[in-house]
């Protein structure tokens, strides 16, 4: 079975180290200010000429209260006017994007992150999303994976009906920790009442799919009032799962600063939440289809990676990876064919840049060659637990062995350690590996050696 892990301690003191989610390779650490509008647009019309599927993404930055974990891009602000101006400047952008891509082009798959996407009005929402219809071809039956982060703190009844009216399908609720000392820690006060009642909503109105966000690793938390948690949120039932290691990096992430260091779980203790929370998952149903994600075995998710189909882009894993996905908004990604490319992440300069009728790209790559071999060696592996070296080589023409023939030695370290069974013909990640499968990938990024990896999380 796809979803077997093994939990092996030692392994995974080893080989816990900090590295990328690749939720894209080469990852964002690599864009640069070199890549600007002009590629962007070059890109798209590529993408036009060829007619293919899209993916959009939409970043509203705007949340009333702060968490200290937080590592978002967002504006804290009470005053609920400052996100009239931006989206006047959201709205331009689509209007710029969209001129350049044909009206063929079905947006399958469609997310609003944040921020908090409900930080908008009812009118503010209707709005944005009648103006993302006019001008791309949003499906309207229901076929789409139209998704939208939601704070229940900020959405009631009524904005899950309007939500279900203007489209979407899919919910990803953030709930990170019921218990009370927790929430005070990280200043997120949030009942289990308020998280029960938005998706007691999203079961009424027929939402497809819902997921929920945890993080293990927060101050005040132990392995059994985390277990607790975890209890509670499976007796939800939700679709997915989301255990998120939080990475406690103060000097890059202003908020934490406000975080206790001391009352932080020592790696032992997160260690036996993750192990813990795994049991419980595992026990309830839940398939771990890798990188923090666990989903029911009839999710999509679940059925794409038995069918190895699934894929990962920077919205996590999906079954969408074959769209261009096209970021709008403050710091929004977009990646399109060999392009990736980020708007600028400064909300001032985003605005003043479109308010001149330009784009506001500031930085991004363009995958050589080997960029583009490496890229489908690493999504093979995080995505399907496992790599034929004959599909590599029949789509790039190189010989896979001659290739990587240099990172043969750690390989066999990895298999001799029980990570990974290597033979001749492909690697599989082995159910004690599975929990470790960013570090595999490690072994195939050749931009790691030059980065800081402080700039990263543990892989758990």
């Amino acid at each position: 079975m796809l979803d077997a892990i093994r939990w092996d301690t030692d392994l995974i003191r080893r080989y816990d180290l900090a590295g990328p989610r690749y939720t894209s390779y080469p990852t964002a650490v690599q864009f640069h200010s070199q890549v600007g509008t002009f590629d962007l647009l070059h890109a798209l019309r590529e993408s036009r000429k060829a007619l293919r599927p899209l993916s959009l993404y939409v970043h509203v930055p705007f949340c009333a209260n702060i968490c200290y974990y937080c590592a978002c891009n967002k504006v804290i602000t009470k005053d609920r006017g400052r996100a009239l101006p931006y989206l006047q400047r959201l709205e331009q952008e689509i209007q710029l994007i969209a001129c350049h891509l044909d009206p063929g082009q079905k947006v399958e798959q469609l997310h609003f992150g944040g921020g908090t996407p409900t930080f908008l009005s009812h009118d503010e929402l209707r709005q944005l999303m009648g103006h993302l219809r006019q001008h791309f071809n949003l499906l309207d039956d229901d076929s789409g994976d139209y998704g939208i982060e939601i704070d229940p703190r900020e959405a009631d009844w009524s904005t899950m009906g309007l939500l279900r009216e203007l489209g979407f399908n899919r919910v990803s609720i953030g709930l990170q920790d019921l218990d009370p000392a927790v929430q005070r820690a990280v200043n997120r006060l949030q009942s289990l009442e308020e998280t029960r009642a938005v998706i007691e909503a999203a079961r009424t109105l027929q939402f497809r799919s819902i997921n929920i966000d945890l993080i293990y690793g927060l101050p005040k938390q132990t392995p059994d009032n985390f277990a607790r948690t975890v209890e509670e949120v499976i007796n939800l039932q939700p679709d997915r799962l989301s255990v998120f290691n939080y990475a406690h990096l103060p000097e890059r992430f202003m908020p934490q600063r406000r975080i206790n260091s001391h009352e932080l779980p020592a790696p032992a203790e997160k260690l036996q939440m993750l192990q813990r929370t795994i049991e419980q998952l595992t026990a309830a149903g839940y398939r771990y289809i890798g990188m923090d994600h666990f989903a029911l075995p009839d999710d999509e998710l679940a059925i794409a990676q038995e069918e190895s189909t699934l894929q990962r882009n920077f919205q996590g894993y999906t079954t969408h990876g074959h769209c261009d996905l096209i970021g709008l908004g403050v710091s929004a990604i977009s990646q399109i064919s060999d392009l990736y490319c980020q708007n600028s992440s400064d909300l001032n300069q985003y605005q003043n840049l479109l308010g001149g009728a330009q784009l506001a790209t500031s930085r991004g790559l363009v995958c050589n060659q080997d960029d583009r071999v490496r890229r489908a060696v690493i999504q093979q592996l995080i995505c399907n637990f496992s790599l034929d070296f004959e599909t590599i080589e029949q789509q790039f023409n190189i010989d896979f062995r001659g290739y990587f023939g240099e990172l043969w030695p750690q390989l066999q370290a990895m298999a001799e350690d029980g990570l990974i069974k290597l033979s001749n013909e492909n690697i599989e990640v082995l159910p004690a590996g599975r929990l470790l499968v960013r570090s595999v990938c490690m072994v195939f990024d050749a931009y790691l050696e030059q980065q800081n990896r402080q700039r990263f999380s543990r892989v758990i």
